[in-house]
């Protein structure tokens, strides 16, 4: 340490010289000049324009659901513009301030959402902590949008924004886009012309129009190119479009459908598969406008397509489409606030028909694109079926896996082609019940269901006792079978049955995407079809009554769509194509599949469920949680006064070591759930009176929102819950 009066030193050192003295003392002066310091700005000079930034904060709490003033420094005033990500202090009391600048609290990511010349706010303000990216991630168009799904779903924007925007990754930020290339031509209808209405879809489309339809798509590969033709036209107007599929096999063929069409660099391709790199660089190529048309899984309905002219959502009764995050929103659901908001085109395309596409179509929102039934005839396999008094006079059925009548037609199949064989579930281990009264299986200790272990012998799933002498208490049976078969017990029962014949199995541990056209049998579970190389020869569907006896309203519809789904994949009747269903010939979703006719099942539904005032036709929400508290919520609620509620009735208990379904109770744990149900035009005043409910909930410190949270007990809310039993 040196004296600044020219005496000597303790410890016999030498003065330094007077120019490093000055030198020193010209340093010290500086560091005492106020400076911005990064993340605290302590003594910083504001920016000299709208020096107040809002910010959304990421905390997904309902009672934060708003936007929060901060201080610009003068020295971030050129990148803190609307849209970029920032981190700021939050959780500051009104104690920490020095300098007329509030400081404290952790670090937490948010975005700037506008700047302003004043604060609402009469406190100090803390100031900008960093701006994490000058790149413009939260458009307006995009924060609407959001906004709007937020308050629909009784959720917080930060939830949705965390769904709508990417996480950020430096190298792909950095790497630059070129220009949007020229609008393509207008494509020619190609097999459009099968539906009565489809080249003049593509027309309007090519014009600039926004057309809404609900269609219906014949058997067969070519909706991936359809759906790529009606992109091309959207382009062709100079406008951009957006497809969300359920899942990253048909988003391939969308992909691969449009580069054949036109070509490399004219789509991004939006899937959790790409990787977080090459994802975020995909959305920024969208974002800054150099790519017009999206392909996509279900993240992509938020993404930012300029000029958007055209939605399209594939195969909408997918469970893949509804969020399991938080605050859970449907493609279909989105897609349709966006055609609204943007006044732009809407297509919605399945082989089936779901319910709420049906009520599109009645309502007069949208409009149908379907073929005519001799179109449909000569498209769709021939559909036998297998029921209960067939099983009953079939001596085969009753020891083997196979009616006669199907293994005659995988016999006979086989000669042409691959065979699909649908089973309701994966795995080995299956559930048992008596095989003369079918009355399930269950332990003599606890009454839990036995299931059939790989050596044969039969142990409690819930408290893994072996039962040795088992008898039905119902008729006195000793004979047991499986009341739903795995796919791999299956393949192996195939393999026996057919022993020269190749068996593969497609289902959660290895999904195929396509097989080739030569003779096998090809066991898979629902949704993991693969598709065969000029269309399977015949479809077996089995255990059809697992499917249609779930404990859901949806249970019908969606053995349908299952059905179809596989079916679609097998060729003509002209060429031989079969498709043979083990399930009641009565019930309406057989009849449905033996005609074809997936809209006439859809608006059946829809009637019934107008008559009953279940959903689509009314609102509903599911509220969850420990028994007290959500008593004590639905007490706590405004509700508005048409609305029901419904309970509440107990969950299932989730066994341990089990995955827990979404919006499920933890495992042991005792859930009850009540429905609560308004009629048309009440929908948006449900949301906010839960919403509502759910923030003052926590903010006295109870849990809340569909991931938990709070130091309370937890209550979840759902907004038109998929699963409603």
């Amino acid at each position: 340490m040196s004296s600044g009066n020219g005496q000597q030193p303790a410890g016999g050192e030498e003065a330094a010289p007077p120019e490093q003295l000055a030198l020193m003392r010209e340093a010290v002066r500086k560091a005492k000049a106020p400076r911005a310091k990064p993340r605290t700005w302590r003594g910083a000079a504001l920016a000299k324009e709208l020096p107040v930034a809002r910010v959304l904060v990421d905390k997904g709490v309902l009672h934060l659901d708003r936007y929060f003033d901060y201080a610009v420094p003068e020295e971030l005033d050129a990148v803190a513009q609307p849209g970029v990500r920032v981190r700021v202090r939050f959780g500051a009391g009104g104690r920490s301030v020095r300098e007329g600048r509030r400081e404290g609290g952790g670090l937490i990511d948010g975005f700037l959402v506008e700047r302003v010349a004043e604060t609402d706010y009469t406190g100090p303000l803390a100031a900008l902590a960093q701006v994490v990216s000058p790149e413009p991630v939260l458009s307006p168009e995009l924060l609407g949008l959001a906004r709007a799904v937020a308050d629909r779903y009784a959720g917080s924007l930060a939830d949705v924004l965390q769904l709508a925007v990417p996480p950020r990754h430096a190298r792909a930020e950095s790497a630059g886009t070129g220009a949007p290339p020229a609008p393509p031509p207008a494509p020619d209808p190609g097999s459009w012309r099968r539906y009565g209405r489809g080249p003049e879809f593509l027309r309007s489309l090519a014009s600039g129009g926004a057309p809404r339809a609900v269609w219906t798509a014949l058997p067969g590969p070519q909706w991936a190119e359809e759906i790529a033709r009606a992109v091309q036209a959207t382009l062709a107007s100079g406008r951009g479009a957006l497809v969300v599929v359920p899942a990253g096999r048909p988003a391939s063929r969308v992909d691969a459908a449009l580069r054949a069409l036109m070509g490399d660099g004219r789509h991004a391709l939006l899937t959790a598969d790409a990787g977080q790199e090459r994802r975020y660089r995909e959305w920024l190529a969208v974002r800054r406008g150099a790519v017009r048309a999206v392909v996509g899984t279900r993240a992509a309905m938020f993404a930012p397509v300029h000029d958007l002219g055209l939605v399209v959502v594939w195969d909408d009764g997918d469970a893949s489409h509804s969020d399991d995050n938080a605050p859970h929103p449907h493609v279909r659901e989105v897609l349709e606030l966006r055609a609204s908001r943007d006044s732009c085109a809407f297509l919605l395309g399945s082989w089936s028909c779901t319910v709420e596409a049906a009520q599109l179509v009645e309502s007069g929102w949208a409009a149908p694109l379907v073929a005519d039934r001799e179109q449909v005839r000569a498209l769709a396999p021939l559909v036998r079926t297998v029921g209960d008094g067939d099983l009953a006079r079939d001596e085969a059925a009753r020891a083997a896996r196979l009616p006669t009548l199907a293994w005659q037609v995988v016999r006979d199949g086989l000669r042409q082609g691959p065979v699909l064989v649908q089973v309701p579930r994966r795995g080995y281990v299956p559930r048992m019940a008596c095989a003369q009264c079918r009355a399930p299986a269950r332990c003599r200790h606890c009454a839990g269901p036995l299931s059939a272990q790989d050596a044969g012998e039969l142990r409690c799933a819930w408290c893994g006792r072996q039962e040795t002498d088992w008898h039905c208490p119902e008729c006195g049976g000793f004979r047991l079978r499986a009341r739903i078969v795995g796919a791999r017990r299956t393949a192996e029962e195939l393999g026996r049955a057919f022993p020269a014949v190749a068996v593969r199995t497609s289902g959660r541990e290895q999904v195929l995407d396509t097989v080739p056209g030569t003779p096998a049998l090809v066991v898979s579970t629902p949704g993991a079809e693969p598709v065969a190389e000029g269309g399977y020869a015949t479809a077996l569907l089995l255990d059809g009554w697992a499917m249609l006896g779930r404990p859901d309203l949806r249970a019908g519809e969606e053995a349908l769509r299952r059905w179809i789904g596989a079916s679609a994949l097998v060729r003509p009747q002209s060429a031989g194509g079969t498709v043979v269903v083990v399930a009641e010939p009565t019930l309406r979703p057989v009849q449905a599949l033996v005609r074809w006719d997936p809209v006439g099942h859809a608006v059946r539904e829809l009637a019934e469920r107008a008559e009953l005032g279940f959903p689509p036709v009314s609102r509903m929400a599911a509220v969850s949680g420990p028994a007290d508290a959500v008593t004590g919520f639905l007490g706590g609620a405004r509700l508005p006064s048409d609305a029901e509620v419904l309970g509440p009735v107990p969950l299932p208990v989730t066994e341990a070591g089990r995955t827990r379904r979404p919006g499920g109770p933890p495992p042991g744990e005792r859930w009850e759930r009540a429905l609560i149900r308004v009629p048309p035009g009440s929908g948006a005043a449900l949301a906010s009176a839960l919403k509502t409910a759910l923030a003052a909930r926590t903010a006295r410190g109870g849990g809340g929102g569909s991931g938990g949270g709070g130091g309370g007990e937890t209550v979840r809310i759902r907004i038109d819950p998929p699963d409603i039993g």
